[in-house]
């Protein structure tokens, strides 16, 4: 097989995405051949690898990139990834564009995706874990993890309308945050948490209008004030139990470049934007709120780990990339995926050597090219994706008049 494959990527078009060319999805994806982008549909996801729910092609042929990494995977994916993945690429690339926030959620752990897979097949598609992270590409908005403890104490003193549906926990919650251990803090947190989504629709529906009437709406999409949010997620999903979330999770603003890693068992949901995002090859999730699907409150109530803490203490901070002079590397702390930034002014080049894993490559600023084993060229414009195989080396290079851009998901085994 060729050690660098040009491919065509799926887009999607979930409710929550940006609308035509506001979105980076769609202006990625508008690069794959028959791709028309239509200004009054909403494009959410472009997918970057082999998940049979959207998987990615040879580009200009109907070849899966699945169907060539089965061929031969020691080669695709090198020797060690191989074994330890089964010949699978344990990693799925994303774009996701945001207008319209998507729901309370998270991802299960193996052990519960192999249970609930087994259990409900049709509702979770598949056993694996679903740990990810996300990067921003443009200034982006998100909730991720528990507040501090004593910022959601506040909060309930603060805001009647939250304390009224969380009133049967709050004084435990409020004394454990004062005196309480590590345990302790947690149980109260979770059964705060628990009869905040267990409340009864009309309960919520009523106070949410209390709380509406007495906080005032911001108009700016990046205003993350607790009242601004209330009004903008009640806009979104009018009467929904996920608006109070804003009060127990944290809520992160992002400028591009700054990312955040979420574990199995992390609550959170992104409000607006435009962001890479990198997971483990799976589309296990499990939703409480600020959605239109499936709500299965029991399993995420049950699932947590109720860990809190601040905003900061969420965000993946990148380091150098060994042995190169103008890339980072974002790398959580699970085998499935690092993802690597390079960033050239114009008439720059960088080389990266021989990888023991595989890469998939997107383009998203300037233009340029991709340099390959026999000095073989391949065009980069925002949108374009290559998969590099194992132990290929390989120079980014960018145009004598633009800058470039590029983020490469890998496996590093």
């Amino acid at each position: 097989m060729p050690s660098v494959l040009r491919l065509a990527c799926n887009v999607n078009n979930y409710h929550w995405g940006k609308h035509g060319l506001h979105s980076k999805a769609a202006q990625f994806a508008a690069t794959n051949p028959g791709v028309a982008i239509d200004d009054s549909q909403t494009y959410a996801e472009l997918w970057m690898g082999t998940h049979p729910s959207g998987p990615s092609k040879v580009f200009g042929t109907d070849t899966a990139l699945s169907s060539i990494i089965e061929r031969d995977p020691e080669q695709a994916l090198g020797a060690e990834v191989s074994r330890k993945f089964d010949g699978q690429l344990p990693f799925l690339f994303k774009v996701l564009s945001i207008e319209k926030a998507l729901s309370i959620q998270a991802h299960p752990d193996k052990a519960l995706a192999q249970r609930l897979f087994s259990e409900r097949p049709n509702v979770y598609k598949d056993g694996n874990h679903k740990p990810e992270m996300s990067i921003a590409l443009t200034d982006f908005v998100a909730m991720s993890g528990f507040r501090p403890l004593e910022e959601i104490a506040g909060f309930i003193r603060d805001y009647p309308e939250f304390a009224a549906l969380v009133k049967e926990s709050a004084g435990a919650f409020i004394g454990a945050t004062e005196t309480g251990d590590d345990g302790e803090k947690r149980a109260r947190l979770r059964a705060l948490f628990s009869e905040l989504m267990n409340a009864r629709t009309e309960d919520v529906q009523e106070q949410l209008q209390a709380l509406l009437a007495r906080v005032k709406a911001g108009s700016d999409p990046l205003d993350i004030s607790v009242d601004a949010l209330v009004h903008r997620l009640n806009l979104e999903y009018p009467g929904d139990v996920g608006v109070f979330c804003v009060f127990m999770l944290n809520v992160l603003r992002l400028v591009p470049g700054d990312a955040f890693f979420m574990g199995p068992n992390d609550p959170h949901a992104y409000v607006f934007g435009d962001c890479i995002e990198c997971m483990a090859t799976s589309d296990n999730v499990v939703r409480a709120g600020l959605t239109p699907k499936l709500r299965d409150v029991p399993v995420l109530v049950d699932m947590l780990t109720y860990d809190f803490g601040t905003p900061e203490g969420k965000l993946l901070r990148p380091v150098e990339f060994a042995g190169t002079r103008h890339s980072l590397i974002y790398d959580p702390p699970i085998d499935e995926f690092s993802v690597v930034r390079t960033a050239l002014d114009p008439a720059q080049k960088e080389l990266v050597a021989a990888l023991d894993g595989p890469q998939v490559l997107l383009a998203v600023e300037g233009k340029g090219r991709l340099l390959a084993d026999k000095d073989e060229s391949y065009e980069l414009f925002p949108g374009f994706v290559y998969f590099v195989s194992a132990g290929t080396d390989i120079v980014i290079e960018s145009d004598e008049s633009s800058p470039l851009v590029t983020y490469s998901a890998l496996c590093l085994a």
